[in-house]
């Protein structure tokens, strides 16, 4: 497997999981991950939070650890990039209503790169466009969304994901195997 340049869209109260879990296991595998966040410098910490499912209507939030960011947002551009992670978490919720962001996640979507989403994350997706006619999953709260700019909402297994040509999208961080799995074919 070629080895590629990844970068990781960070905010703070991204998921816990779903950032380090991603950052960690692309690095083992040899890759390059630069994790940015508008607006922070390499060496500054993002917080997160831990999103759980205890059986309650939705899941529950717990602090997470002080993330460090290993790249800046300011010196970096999206070309310099084969890749592009977006975790899940409060952070998209916000990071969405920046337009350079927004411009990040177009520039991957527009040129093919491979893009893995989970939870949240689709948020980044859905308010950057372009998502008509394409399929994807999502935290189930996020369906709404999906489906308002033209895309099909899949509803799978909370340990599942869907891939849909450049595009790799799972509901929560228990999806994590098939979810990365996937995403690394993709990075082959």
């Amino acid at each position: 497997m070629s080895k590629q340049r990844i970068v990781v869209l960070a905010g703070d109260y991204v998921e816990d999981y779903e950032i380090m879990v991603p950052f960690q296991a692309l690095q083992m595998l040899g890759h390059t991950v630069h994790a940015i966040c508008p607006g922070k410098r390499a060496g500054e910490q993002v917080r997160t939070a831990v999103h759980d499912f205890e059986g309650d209507q939705t899941y529950s939030e717990k602090p997470g650890h002080a993330f460090t960011l290993n790249a800046s947002f300011a010196d970096c551009t999206p070309e310099q990039y084969d890749a592009l992670v977006i975790p899940g978490g409060r952070a998209p919720e916000y990071l969405r209503l920046n337009p350079d962001v927004l411009a990040w996640v177009r520039h991957f979507m527009q040129a093919n790169k491979p893009v893995a989403a989970v939870c949240h994350g689709a948020q980044l997706l859905t308010a950057a466009g372009g998502l008509a006619g394409r399929r994807l999953t999502a935290y189930p709260a996020c369906a709404p969304e999906v489906t308002a700019v033209g895309a099909e909402y899949v509803e799978v297994a909370v340990t599942e994901a869907v891939v849909d040509g450049n595009l790799v999208t799972a509901p929560a961080w228990p999806a994590h195997p098939a979810w990365l799995a996937a995403f690394v074919a993709l990075l082959a």
